[in-house]
């Protein structure tokens, strides 16, 4: 028998996405089999895979004993770098500064140090998150930037923040402000573009279109013109939709591809200016929360990343 009691970052969630977390050695049709068998109770009554979490509630998994029910904290991230460029922080969420060449999570493949690594770091030396005490959570990146994009992250410290950010972002109530290097000028000063947008899973490229097409979904993107010295300019970008790779195969589209982009952009114009990655920053964040939120006092904030090194190098 296994018994867990529910606290605040257990909360909310569906029994069954607790128990997949809480014992990730447990097989998912075991599981399935347990509640079905009502061998799997809350506060010992039976329940449903559909059964919500309250806090302080008590989850009993009756489980033979030669089916393993520890759960192995992962503590990995201790061997990751202390560095970490905090931009705004409060008992909710973090929003750090993520540097060019640090990944935002492993990816699958063992890495010793990634953006949430460190972010996990930092708050297991602050004494603000212990692993050996949560059952399913760990502090989590709310969005996440290519590995050669540099700017705004945003990470939640308990489930609660995970929630409202996570829905935040998918209801549009969080603004995002880009600023980037073009290696030719745009089509106008200011212009808000829309186009078709469908990622190749296989290659890990996306394809823009013009028009409605069978597996592409549409984008809009906003530019405007910061400065321009032919044949670069500086873009300030808003993201109305937030696809992969967006900004970058998008300007590329419209013949204004950003400068260092070895993807998407102008690999004779790269060489010319001597860069190699992408010269792209989330460089502003702005929260429009509903006031019902427990997060809408960031509302009154307007969160700015330092100048990227790539602007002081070529519009200083």
């Amino acid at each position: 028998m296994k018994k867990f009691i529910i606290n605040e970052n257990d909360c909310g969630q569906r029994v069954d996405k607790f128990i997949t977390k809480a014992l990730p050695e447990l097989p998912k049709s075991m599981m399935y089999k347990l509640i079905r068998k009502k061998d799997i109770k809350i506060n010992g009554k039976r329940c449903e895979i559909s059964s919500r979490l309250n806090d302080g509630d008590i989850v009993t998994v009756y489980v033979k004993e030669e089916v393993s029910t520890e759960k192995k904290h992962d503590m990995s991230f201790l061997n990751s770098s202390p560095e970490v460029d905090i931009v705004f922080e409060d008992k909710n969420i973090i929003i750090v500064n993520k540097p060019v060449g640090l990944d935002s999570h492993s990816n699958g493949s063992p890495m010793n140090d990634t953006l949430i690594d460190r972010i996990k770091k930092y708050l297991y030396d602050k004494r603000e998150y212990a692993p050996d005490s949560e059952s399913s959570f760990a502090p989590a990146l709310c969005s996440r930037l290519d590995r050669n994009t540099c700017g705004l992250v945003t990470a939640a410290k308990n489930a609660a923040a995970l929630r409202e950010i996570n829905e935040a972002i998918r209801s549009g109530y969080v603004h995002k402000i880009y600023h980037c290097i073009t290696a030719a000028p745009l089509p106008e000063s200011s212009a808000v573009i829309t186009a078709y947008h469908m990622k190749d899973d296989t290659r890990n490229i996306v394809k823009i279109v013009d028009s409605p097409n069978e597996g592409f979904k549409p984008i809009k993107t906003g530019y405007r013109v910061i400065a321009s010295k032919p044949p670069l300019s500086l873009v300030e970008i808003t993201l109305y939709t937030g696809r992969t790779h967006q900004i970058r195969a998008h300007l590329a589209h419209i013949g204004a591809p950003v400068l260092g982009d070895g993807k998407y952009g102008n690999i004779a114009v790269n060489k010319r200016y001597g860069v190699f990655h992408q010269m792209l920053c989330a460089y502003s964040l702005k929260f429009e929360l509903p006031e019902s939120s427990v997060l809408s006092y960031l509302n009154s904030l307007e969160i700015n990343a330092p100048v990227p090194d790539f602007e002081k190098r070529f519009f200083s």
